[in-house]
């Protein structure tokens, strides 16, 4: 009898081991996928790791069971990228199942069967198809607001609006049932509502998931002649990577870094070779698309995880074929997909913390996978930003990765004036109340004027993130996790954003029913409520994970801004990431503080990046824009170093904080993290596991470690589990790979304890 080794998507350490009947080892090979028994009942799709062998060491009494089917006829998986699978397992200390889990596509670690893709629009009835029977239905829905809303939002974006007698000026466009309700902001009921009352009718339609890399030819123009400065970080590039294999571009904002990377993946395409260029942000996917189609039509490919499951899937397969795309752009889980002849990988905005994978498990950095991805096929890396990380560009000045520096605007347009607004002192002195200070509502009144656009950032989205009574302090908590509720006033609701416990805005409070329940704090819908008020003549657009769960709202919402449908940008973090848009005059910046008072060790580093991004939005065509920086303390030493783009001397601050309290780069960190329902048997857990861990070998007395904790989180309890961290803070000099394997034998060693038969442990190695 013959084994095989399985990795099934389960989040537990180790392979399963599974017997060959005779009649199937001659079609078994690496890497295809397998239906295999588990229990009593259950079956699993699992990837075989190895060829049939009688080689494989099995315990005495242990019975080993027959693989069910066998699902490929060939590998849907290279071996280069199992050797990251291996990588990133023993690094962040997860196991293979949890990347079996992330890197496949779903439809991948199933039996299913793919089906053509479908989807949902909306379309005019035939009957409402001419001018007089439209101003008819539009009398007819009068009483009903919401339902005007979307027939309304309809008529715009199909051009049904356009209507004169029995033709339109424009030609009528399809709108899909999702981009309805994203512009409407309405939910499906109304839509429903409408088509029963036959004023819009539902219908599905069949589209290519492939559709958009299809329709295109295989390049239309080619990539544009770089400027002086451009050329000259061009031809750097390629001589820092004569001596390193990663190089960092340290460009200032709109300083045309993506057009030195379109020439760079020409490059590489004309020599044969594949180019994966990562991005941070869904968002930034979407606007970057159109420039690269332009230069590289359909021989580039979209990856990340607003696309179906199938379409994923048919892109994992594409890349497997004969006929591979050449580029992929994606998000950071476009790392996992197949490479046949990867040469280079770009990592754009390569800051962002976007990048690094919190949950679910594994818990791994894009930007690390991707270097050592390169590395594993001899391709080159290019870091690019104008923030760098403090671990990058500590690499940079090690010597330890190759630096460009571009610090020349794009047509020589000038970096934007920072003003600095002490909110604290306004609001001492009665001179502002809520959240726009004089100068900056000055500044939004002159740009709508003059025909700009502005940009406003407030990094918390909802209406408000407090609610409370005004006569008992009686504040809506949730019931699974310690943290207040969210009020979203266009949902009416009250909403944990841990877990998403929701339930309706009460109209009185329910210890002492005082109907006075008030707001404290402003997020991104409130804003938008008091620019509608104060600034009726702005059209506004709204980006924040409320309004961008679909893929084509963002799609929408960045198309309208850019094309100046909308004039007026407010958004969370999203809108700091390296979107362009050319008529950005202004960008507000409601509150530096909430950033800068964020109970993390990088709270600092986030906020001049966050900050520094967002401010150069501003002023990309023409003119030297405007930013107005809000901030209760304008004397901190970060608020100047962002003001006179002094990265130099900020750096020089954060390397002194993090080298005097024990901080990356000059220290390894490892979260552990404890989750239990009952809080006696967390606290006991991590008291114990911290014990352990002072006591093993690979820890116990070794010169600049340091176990700190078990200690609370800042928010102790997430979906009904309560929490303990511990944090390792390792000397870089430690052998990595003898510290973990001390830390899963203590871990293991203290689950042997009944007690702790339902305690979860997770870990967070270079926490980001």
């Amino acid at each position: 009898m013959k084994y095989i080794n399985v990795i099934l998507p389960l989040g537990i350490d180790g392979l399963y081991t599974y017997s060959v009947p005779e009649s199937m080892e001659k079609d078994v090979v690496p890497f295809i996928r397998v239906k295999v028994p588990l229990g009593i009942s259950k079956t699993y799709t699992g990837l075989v790791v190895n060829a049939p062998t009688e080689e494989i060491s099995i315990k005495e009494g242990v019975q080993i069971r027959d693989i069910i089917a066998i699902i490929d006829s060939a590998p849907v998986l290279l071996p280069q990228q199992y050797k990251l699978w291996t990588w990133i397992s023993e690094y962040y200390m997860s196991p293979l199942g949890d990347i079996f889990r992330a890197a496949l596509p779903s439809g991948m670690k199933a039996e299913g069967i793919y089906r053509p893709k479908t989807e949902t629009y909306i379309g005019l009835t035939e009957q409402y198809q001419n001018e007089d029977a439209l101003h008819i239905a539009l009398n007819m829905l009068v009483r009903a607001t919401r339902q005007l809303e979307a027939f309304n939002s309809y008529l715009s974006l199909s051009h049904w609006d356009s209507i004169e007698g029995d033709s339109t000026r424009e030609e009528i466009v399809e709108v899909t049932r999702e981009e309805l309700m994203n512009d409407a902001h309405a939910n499906s009921a109304t839509i429903k509502n409408l088509c029963d009352r036959g004023f819009l009718r539902i219908y599905d339609k069949e589209v290519s998931r492939l559709m958009r890399d299809t329709s295109l030819s295989t390049q239309n123009t080619p990539p544009s002649i770089l400027n002086e400065a451009q050329q000259k970080a061009y031809d750097s590039i390629y001589k820092e990577w004569e001596e390193h294999n990663v190089c960092l571009l340290h460009g200032v904002t709109s300083s045309g870094k993506t057009e030195i990377y379109i020439k760079m993946i020409q490059r590489a395409i004309d020599e044969g070779k594949q180019v994966l260029y990562l991005l941070p942000e869904i968002a930034l996917t979407v606007q970057i698309t159109e420039r690269l189609h332009r230069v590289f039509g359909n021989r580039l490919g979209i990856y990340h995880s607003k696309y179906s499951d199938a379409e994923r899937v048919e892109i994992w397969q594409k890349q497997l074929s004969d006929h591979p795309y050449n580029v992929i752009l994606g998000a950071r889980s476009a790392v996992f997909l197949p490479f046949r002849n990867l040469g280079m990988v770009i990592i754009d905005e390569e800051h962002e913390s976007s990048f690094k994978q919190q949950d679910p498990a594994p818990r791994y950095h894009g930007r690390s996978a991707a270097i050592v991805l390169a590395q594993m096929y001899g391709a080159k890396t290019l870091l690019g930003t104008a923030t760098p990380s403090a671990e990058t560009y500590y690499n940079a000045s090690q010597n330890k990765y190759g630096y460009i520096s571009l610090t020349q605007r794009f047509k020589n347009i000038k970096l934007p004036q920072i003003n600095v607004v002490n909110v604290k002192d306004l609001r001492r002195r009665k001179m502002m109340q809520g959240v726009l200070s004089p100068d900056l509502r000055m500044a939004i009144g002159e740009a709508l004027h003059n025909g700009e656009q502005v940009i406003l950032f407030q990094n918390r989205r909802g209406f408000s993130p407090i609610i409370e009574c005004h006569q008992c302090g009686w504040v809506p908590r949730c019931t699974n996790c310690d943290v207040s509720l969210t009020y979203h006033k266009n949902m009416n609701s009250l909403t944990c954003h841990y877990c998403g416990f929701t339930y309706r805005m009460p109209t009185e409070c329910p210890d002492c029913h005082n109907p006075e329940l008030k707001d404290r704090g402003y997020g991104t819908e409130k804003i938008e409520d008091i620019i509608r008020e104060e600034f009726p003549e702005a059209r506004i657009g709204r980006m924040d994970l409320d309004t961008t769960r679909t893929r084509n709202a963002y799609e929408r919402i960045i198309s309208d801004f850019s094309s100046q449908k909308t004039n007026l940008l407010i958004g969370t973090q999203m809108v700091t990431k390296g979107l362009d848009f050319d008529h950005v005059s202004v960008v507000g910046i409601l509150s530096a503080d909430s950033m800068l008072n964020y109970p993390d060790f990088r709270a600092w580093e986030t906020a001049y990046m966050m900050i520094t991004q967002v401010a150069g939005r501003a002023g990309r065509k023409g003119k030297q824009g405007k930013v107005i920086l809000q901030t209760n303390n304008p004397e901190l030493p970060i608020i100047r170093q962002i003001v006179n783009n002094d990265f130099s001397g900020y750096f020089r601050d954060l390397m002194q904080e993090r080298r005097a309290f024990c901080y990356p780069p000059f220290t390894r960190l490892i979260y552990i993290y404890l989750k239990h329902r009952d809080n006696q048997i967390v606290n006991n857990a991590g008291i114990e596991l911290a014990n352990r861990l002072r006591q093993a070998p690979a820890l116990k007395n070794q010169k600049g470690t340091m176990i700190l904790g078990p200690d609370k989180p800042a928010v102790a309890r997430i979906k009904t589990l309560c929490i303990r961290k511990i944090v390792l803070k390792l000397d870089l000099s430690l052998p990595l790979k003898n510290v973990r394997d001390n830390i899963k034998f203590c871990v293991q060693q203290m689950m042997t304890d009944a007690n702790y038969k339902s305690l979860l442990v997770h870990y967070d190695v270079d926490p980001g």
